[in-house]
């Protein structure tokens, strides 16, 4: 069974279609870079992977149940533009308010490992409205690892980031992959996304145009695919 299985989906904005069929399983164990420029669709996938947007026809299974259906959010980490992160809270505070939700055992211990492997442990108590960009995006990471998700979805993970919280994240990619977690992450980010990729997706004005393993020519020229495709 795919970790993540999407058949025939399709999105419309009004007389639009956002996404027109699109189709892919991602692997248990896999990091798929959903790739493509600005408004071709990747937003709009995620979003309907993550639960919160319907499509308009398709079907998605997400380890082996609808993307909406409760056991499916416990076990997936979310990672978007929206943050999801408190402003009135601290740091410490808004992860004992999301490993509540997700049921684990020691809350303090979970938010404190968090903080520290995320680089924000001097400032746990700051409140989040206080924080620069960067370092809401930091948090926004601790809480999509927080409960060590089976799948994670991410969409642009890399935004605001400096050179070693990009350097902090992909380590923390690379571990999740080798327990055997599932990464769909959505970037611009060419480089970093085809660095820790097993597999490609491209997707052009809401179509899926290229889908398969990451190759030796693409972790070398990371605009060959775009090109190939007449993205450039």
């Amino acid at each position: 069974m795919s970790a993540v299985a999407v058949r025939d989906l399709w999105k419309y904005y009004g007389d639009y279609p956002a996404l027109r069929e699109i189709t892919f399983s991602a692997e248990q164990g896999t990091c798929l870079a959903v790739l493509g420029r600005n408004g071709a669709g990747k937003t709009t996938l995620l979003r309907i992977l993550c639960g919160l947007s319907r499509a308009a026809r398709g079907e998605i299974r997400i380890l082996g149940r609808s993307a909406r259906h409760p056991e499916t959010r416990a076990r997936v980490g979310i990672l978007g533009h929206g943050i999801g992160i408190y402003d009135e809270l601290s740091a410490m505070e808004n992860l004992r308010l999301f490993a509540r939700l997700y049921g684990l055992a020691d809350i303090e211990n979970s938010a404190r490992h968090w903080l520290e492997r995320t680089g924000l442990a001097h400032v746990r108590d700051g409140l989040v409205r206080e924080f620069s960009r960067g370092m809401r995006q930091r948090l926004a990471v601790a809480r999509a690892f927080l409960h060590a998700p089976e799948v994670l979805l991410l969409d642009e993970p890399f935004t605001a980031l400096d050179d070693r919280a990009i350097a902090m994240l992909q380590d923390l990619l690379r571990e999740a992959l080798d327990r055997g977690a599932t990464v769909l992450m959505s970037t611009h980010q060419l480089r970093e996304a085809l660095e820790l990729a097993t597999h490609v997706a491209l997707i052009s004005r809401g179509r899926l145009v290229h889908t398969g393993e990451r190759t030796a020519e693409m972790l070398a020229d990371p605009g060959w695919l775009y090109r190939h495709y007449g993205e450039a």
